[in-house]
């Protein structure tokens, strides 16, 4: 199992999602509002850098588990919606997970998800 945290722009969230929960096997998806910057700082190479200063930038962070044999194709979606070409489309970081516990039924692993 892979956690996957894809932090993108907020008016691509519907579309992502949207994606997302077209892919069978994907059982869920927390959406966090985050706040951040990245190289360029808070700079969206239009306005005037202003050296030693930071704007934090409003983004959105989606939160899921998902099995192995889902994360490439998680991933494609991901980019392909999610993708504007312009400087803040944001990034995706996979991660292992080790287990999961659904708290409901008791179920492990990836009958969990």
């Amino acid at each position: 199992m892979k956690e996957i945290k894809a932090i993108i722009q907020p008016f691509k969230v519907s579309e992502v999602t949207d994606a997302l929960e077209a892919i069978p096997g994907v059982g869920g998806i927390t959406i966090l509002d985050v706040r951040g910057f990245g190289h360029q700082r808070g700079s969206n190479g239009l306005e005037a850098y202003a050296h030693g200063s930071v704007n934090y930038m409003t983004k959105v962070m989606l939160l899921l588990v998902v099995t192995d044999a889902l994360v490439n194709t998680v991933l494609a979606t991901i980019q392909q919606h999610a993708h504007t070409g312009n400087i803040g489309d944001g990034k995706v970081f996979v991660s292992p997970v080790e287990d999961v516990l659904r708290l409901r039924t008791g179920e492990r692993g990836d009958a969990a998800l």
